[in-house]
């Protein structure tokens, strides 16, 4: 069974709903206010990206950290400051503490809690 998604005119939030067939497919009251006034909406989706196509966006991680050092907290710290650099802001003092510490195998206390 396919889903899919109504965008609400009312409220602006979307519904999920599980249809047999477009064909079949009614479109349902809001889930959140009640509205009935729901259009067919495009759901988002996903791309795989390749190992290159990573490391073109997010930089080559540290020479010898591996394919899958991207996955890698510590690894945001060194995208983060290559990014300040190339637009030539300095980089928050908070912001390069967290990154110390990440890459001490400490992770920040926000960090932790996701």
């Amino acid at each position: 069974m396919p889903i899919y998604e109504y965008q609400c005119a009312a409220c602006g939030k979307r519904t999920e709903a599980f249809h047999r067939s477009l064909g079949s497919a009614k479109r349902p009251p809001c889930e959140h206010c009640g509205s009935a006034k729901t259009a067919r909406a495009l759901s988002r989706f996903a791309t795989p990206k390749s190992d290159a196509q990573v490391m073109e966006q997010y930089g080559t991680p540290d020479p010898g950290a591996g394919p899958d050092a991207y996955k890698d907290p510590r690894q945001i710290g060194r995208w983060a400051e290559q990014r300040f650099d190339e637009m030539g802001v300095e980089m928050p003092a908070e912001a390069k503490q967290m990154i110390d510490a990440a890459r001490s195998g400490e992770l920040p206390d926000p960090v932790k809690d996701l």
